[in-house]
């Protein structure tokens, strides 16, 4: 079948891989334009960028996909389908129309449920027992198509946004292989709206932790914003992120530090207490509580979030 892929993260690499690795004649592929990136802040190419110039494949990188140019590109194209995952460019309804056989997206979530940008991260927050990989035929809304296949998986209670994502990755790759396989047989589901939510972009602000509230929740906080943009906290006026951690029992004032020794760091929740397992000072790398108490004391008593 005769393809144009537009995506930009490792996500969407995993599909591109798995398409050409089934056969699929690969066109173009669209991504974002390359960004600065690292210590040197250096143009450095997608994640997909790399991937098909890795196999040779045509590369096409428009800050926009409403010109006329951008457009023509595509329509010269003549593509069966165009497979989007995770592209970041906005599609007009003339794009949407251009592949004979329309444009399908791959998405991290169970629609209509985490429509939007971080579905991986909200449904981790909110406590969800499993997520999955939604095929979709792509209209002008957000998220909002007809459903043409879905893949189920459980969130393991250890799963942070990173080893999601990975899974979620792997399994999206080979449902878009299958639904393109078998698309004649397929036929769309309308979502239902009313039971849609949305998957708001993630902030740093809302990753500092409020001990105020539940151990579970912050506890789910902290594997939700795994590794970006990274659960933090203050102590003694001075950032702390915190990378690994578990809910326990235990009772106090809110971010008040009940155990501080060895490989013990636990806080007080408004429920419950944080065992805090990994941690990042400010100008460090991460290091596990028993390397942070190496060269640093914390008296039962001291506050988290001052």
């Amino acid at each position: 079948m005769r393809l144009v892929f537009a995506g930009t993260p490792p996500f969407a690499a995993a599909a591109l891989n798995a398409l050409a690795d089934a056969g699929h004649d690969l066109a173009l592929v669209l991504t974002q334009p390359d960004r600065p990136a690292g210590r040197g802040m250096k143009l450095t190419p997608s994640a997909v960028k790399q991937a098909a110039l890795a196999r040779g494949l045509p590369v096409y990188q428009p800050l926009s996909l409403k010109s006329p140019e951008a457009q023509a590109t595509l329509r010269a194209v003549d593509a069966d389908v165009m497979v989007v995952a995770a592209y970041g460019l906005i599609l007009p309804q003339a794009v949407l129309d251009l592949p004979r056989l329309g444009c399908l997206n791959i998405h991290a979530s169970l629609l209509p449920r985490w429509r939007g940008a971080a579905p991986i991260q909200r449904a981790i927050l909110a406590g969800d027992a499993e997520t999955g990989i939604t095929i979709m035929q792509m209209d002008a809304g957000l998220d909002t198509g007809a459903m043409l296949s879905t893949v189920t998986l459980p969130i393991r209670a250890d799963d942070t946004a990173a080893s999601l994502h990975d899974a979620l990755a792997s399994l999206g790759a080979s449902a878009i292989v299958e639904a393109l396989a078998t698309l004649p047989s397929l036929r769309p589901v309308a979502q239902e709206d009313a039971h849609a939510t949305y998957a708001a972009k993630l902030s740093k602000e809302e990753a500092q932790l409020d001990w105020h509230q539940p151990a579970d929740s912050l506890a789910r906080a902290v594997r939700a914003y795994c590794p970006v943009p990274g659960a933090w906290t203050l102590l003694e006026g001075a950032p702390l992120k915190i990378w690994s951690a578990q809910a326990v029992p235990g009772a106090g004032e809110a971010g008040e530090i009940l155990r501080a020794d060895g490989d013990q760091l636990v806080v007080a929740c408004g429920e419950g207490a944080l065992a805090l397992r990994e941690l990042q000072p400010a100008g460090s790398k991460r290091m596990p509580v028993a390397a942070y108490f190496a060269s640093r004391t914390l008296a039962p008593g001291t506050h988290f979030g001052r």
